[in-house]
């Protein structure tokens, strides 16, 4: 069991749980760049195969740009200078040379790509534009680092995207929830998707939409952002194409990224006190098989549990056969920590009976499958526990929503639903009186009619606001 209590300390259960399951190693000597461990990669690339399979679905190329970026290319658009110059790590040597033009180490790819989008780019023929990468960012992130939450070496997606007109770029952005809600469904997250306001949207961007997920504490964890460029971009980078009348004009542009803390979310949502719990999509091994020997029959026990093993393999799944000599109540609490969401347990009375016991990860369930349908049984199995977390993860973020008319007795554990007027002098007098960030307005249009809960002028937007991680 893990020693901390989630409900009592969840930063220290959050650190406690990440390095007893071994998914990553924060001992490497430079801090806040941590080392993914066997199983951590392995869940992180589960990510990164759904993120490959929707963006390839929708027509973006692969791509790889350099990791280095001149400095003149990063300053061309000077509010997102102004908005990572204090985060950027800078080469400024080759060996003993000092370098004429310094280098930034990618803490985001837009300046490393548009000079090259400026060159691929001729005519409306060459648009849509749809690319992505998944790479290594980096920032120098001056705050306390917690493994997938919050790095200075931060793996990350990144889609970006130039169209002919706002409207086509405007379209893109509706793709890329659709491709969200994809994604997070299979990580069983729920989320919200909110315009950040003015003062916090991305450097250089037209609009940015946040996409949020709560905590068990409360606090809200941004795992990705969505944004819309207009020209803002391709004006400074010089990113034209020739429409059909022979014009050349600039392309419009989005682009959307995630990160690690797709993997920090799902550990804070879904885990508990014994270790972690994997959606059945991204774990790692979705079934562990326990045989449960004993002095009369071990070889019948053995040669069943490897027959099983086959016929979950040969069905798609990705199973563990657990053989070691240990005692089954050690390797059931193994795989708890690790979260593997079925067990299968195999013995001489399971044999005899024509089943195989299963253990539901997500809530303890117990019962038996019959042996000769048990492929489809564990694949419904598996269907019902993806059902079962999602929606339990929806009920508790819904649960710490919270709708407030005054700013009396403001609670510190839930996210906040009020009235605001827009207006950015109460926007920062509200986040400056109560220590909480406004996370922004619904993308997606609620039904609201209030009062601005600081100066009381009359609105129909609803905002939201929270302590973050």
């Amino acid at each position: 069991m893990i020693f901390l209590q989630k409900e009592d300390n969840f930063n220290d259960w959050y650190i406690e749980i990440v390095e007893k399951a071994n998914l990553s190693d924060k001992r490497y000597p430079v801090k806040g760049m941590n080392v993914w461990t066997p199983y951590g990669w392995k869940i992180m690339r589960g990510i990164d195969t759904y993120i490959r399979q929707e963006l390839d679905a929708t027509g973006h190329d692969e791509v790889c740009f350099p990791l280095l970026i001149p400095e003149t290319e990063f300053k061309k658009e000077k509010d997102h200078i102004k908005g990572f110059d204090s985060e950027v790590y800078w080469v400024t040597h080759a060996g003993l040379n000092e370098l004429d033009v310094r280098l930034v180490i990618r803490p985001t790819s837009e300046t490393a790509m548009y000079p090259m989008f400026s060159l691929w780019i001729r005519s409306h023929q060459d648009l849509p534009l749809k690319v992505y990468q998944i790479v290594n960012t980096f920032r120098y992130e001056t705050k306390q680092t917690r493994a997938f939450i919050r790095v200075r070496e931060i793996h990350f997606f990144e889609s970006h995207t130039c169209h002919a007109t706002v409207e086509d770029a405007q379209c893109q952005i509706d793709e890329d929830v659709e491709i969200l809600a994809k994604i997070a469904k299979r990580l069983c997250l729920p989320y919200s998707l909110l315009v950040r306001t003015e003062w916090d949207k991305f450097p250089g961007a037209y609009y940015t939409v946040g996409i949020d997920t709560v905590m068990p504490n409360g606090k809200t964890l941004q795992i990705g952002s969505i944004h819309h460029y207009r020209t803002n971009f391709s004006e400074p980078y010089n990113i034209t194409f020739e429409d059909d009348d022979g014009e050349h004009k600039f392309v419009h542009q989005t682009t959307y990224g995630m990160s690690e803390r797709l993997l920090g979310a799902v550990i804070g949502v879904h885990s508990d006190d014994a270790g972690l719990i994997m959606p059945p999509d991204i774990a790692p091994f979705q079934v562990v098989i326990i045989p449960i020997l004993s002095k009369t029959n071990s070889d019948l026990v053995m040669e069943a549990s490897n027959m099983l093993f086959k016929t979950l393999t040969d069905a798609g799944l990705r199973v563990k056969l657990d053989d070691r000599d240990a005692r089954p109540g050690s390797k059931y609490y193994d795989w708890e920590i690790k979260g593997v969401p079925l067990r299968l347990e195999l013995g001489g009375r399971d044999i005899e009976n024509g089943v195989v016991t299963f253990a539901r990860r997500d809530n303890s369930e117990k019962g038996t499958i019959d042996i000769t349908t048990v492929s489809d049984g564990v694949r419904l199995l598996l269907d019902v526990i993806s059902q079962s977390m999602y929606d339990k993860a929806k009920q508790i973020q819904q649960s710490h929503i919270q709708e407030i008319d005054s700013l009396n007795n403001i609670p510190e554990d839930k996210v906040l639903k009020f009235g605001w007027c827009g207006c950015e002098e109460c926007g920062h007098k509200f986040e400056d009186n109560y220590d909480m960030k406004i996370l922004g307005t619904p993308y997606i249009s609620e039904n609201y009619k209030g009062k601005c809960i600081i100066c009381g002028k009359s609105t129909d937007k609803p905002v939201y606001a929270a302590h973050t991680m």
